[in-house]
């Protein structure tokens, strides 16, 4: 059954699962406070003009989806994660890098007040 809202979504996981995704939720929530939180591909979502960023918890890891463009201007930086082309997988066993969820949060809304600027 699809959840009905992000907090039944977060709601599901365990503590410590639940706990991991809420720290992505703040943190994307002070760097975006006029972002319209909702859910989207039956997963947390962020949305300003466009998607901002999508998050997920799964069984091993969080999935932060930050499209393409979030994903290859931090190569570099997200070498030590599995990722595809518009995924990155944060390992439960390991702290979230909070820092560079950040970045990539920052970059989005830079590519977005870009478009905007385009549109």
């Amino acid at each position: 059954m699809a959840q009905k809202s992000v907090d039944e979504y977060i709601n599901q996981f365990p503590q410590d699962v639940k706990e991991r995704l809420l720290s992505i939720r703040r943190l994307i929530r002070q760097m975006a406070p006029e972002a319209e939180e909702k859910m989207g591909y039956g997963v947390p979502a962020f949305y300003l003009s466009e998607p901002l960023v999508y998050y997920a918890a799964f069984q091993k890891h969080i999935g932060l989806y930050p499209t393409s463009n979030g994903i290859e201007a931090f190569k570099d930086r997200l070498s030590g994660y599995k990722t595809s082309k518009g995924t990155i997988q944060f390992p439960h066993d390991q702290p979230l890098p909070l820092d560079l969820v950040s970045d990539i949060v920052q970059h989005r809304l830079g590519q977005i007040q870009k478009n905007q600027g385009e549109a």
